[in-house]
């Protein structure tokens, strides 16, 4: 996945999304062979020039200032992770090798320690590098399943118990793509990255046919609806917080509003888990 070819399918893809009347051009005569803004049109309203533009798309345009990039960006309307994608992709970080993963004992404990929430820490790929309990009791066992399985775009787009889960699976689906693709920008020459992209658009049209449309998502805070097979349905609010020494390591926490039906729930699945699980995170040495 060579990040010139990510950039340019990003910066065509945001075009498309625009007519001249929405960057305050006038409307252009005539057939367009393609819909969206035209490149010249683009260069136009951010003040570049045309050649300029058309290397920059193409990646060979190194060292594009900031002042640059904004304009390209209000132009094209990004929000501020499509804009911070855009940095990612014009300066890509490339390390000779990624290091292993590992969640120190210190956030496992944290983690053993939230026993009235599901929690969990995602790291590159989203894959599962840890878990409670409870985030086992509302998901999956994440414990029972291979490393390579444990891994949040293959379980939402591969198993068909992610439907049933999901109440909105169409929203929650098109959130997943969004954070991988968010992953993408980060590291685009990753092989595991690539193979698994690789791996869900043979194996899913529903993701095929949502990396093709280049949304981006920064996995922040939100709200989640699920579906437990015992404990019905299930409204939670979620956070996100970048870890301290590995800012590739996320930790997700799910809550639920005091009160809430959802919070008695929770509290009924929490006294039947009340055993420990015999292994809550693994290490992923790629």
């Amino acid at each position: 996945m060579p990040e010139t070819s990510e950039l340019a399918e990003f910066l065509r893809s945001r075009r498309a999304r625009l007519t001249p009347e929405d960057v305050g051009l006038r409307p252009s005569l005539g057939l367009r062979r393609v819909p969206g803004l035209r490149r010249e049109e683009l260069a136009a309203a951010a003040g570049v020039s045309v050649d300029y533009y058309t290397r920059l798309e193409q990646g060979r345009a190194s060292g594009a200032s900031e002042a640059v990039l904004d304009a390209i960006a209000r132009v094209l309307q990004l929000d501020p992770s499509e804009r911070k994608h855009l940095g990612r992709l014009t300066k890509p970080v490339r390390p000779k090798r990624l290091p292993p993963q590992r969640v120190r004992p210190g956030l496992q404990r944290v983690l053993d320690s939230m026993t009235d929430v599901p929690a969990f820490v995602l790291g590159r790929r989203m894959n599962v590098l840890a878990w409670n309990r409870l985030a086992c009791a509302m998901i999956t066992d994440f414990a029972e399943l291979e490393p390579w399985q444990a891994n949040m775009p293959r379980l939402v787009f591969l198993h068909d118990e992610s439907r049933s889960l999901y109440p909105d699976w169409d929203a929650v689906s098109r959130e997943t793509v969004g954070y991988l693709r968010w992953d993408a920008g980060r590291y685009p020459d990753d092989p595991d990255l690539a193979a698994l992209i690789g791996e869900l658009s043979i194996k899913s049209d529903d993701f095929r046919r949502l990396w093709s449309e280049h949304d981006v998502l920064e996995k922040t805070f939100g709200k989640k609806s699920m579906s437990h097979p015992i404990m019905g349905d299930v409204e939670f609010g979620y956070e996100t917080f970048t870890m301290p020494g590995d800012p590739d390591q996320t930790l997700c926490i799910y809550t639920v509003e005091a009160g809430s039906t959802s919070e008695s729930a929770l509290r009924l699945l929490s006294s039947w888990q009340a055993d420990p699980l015999p292994e809550n995170s693994r290490d992923l040495h790629r």
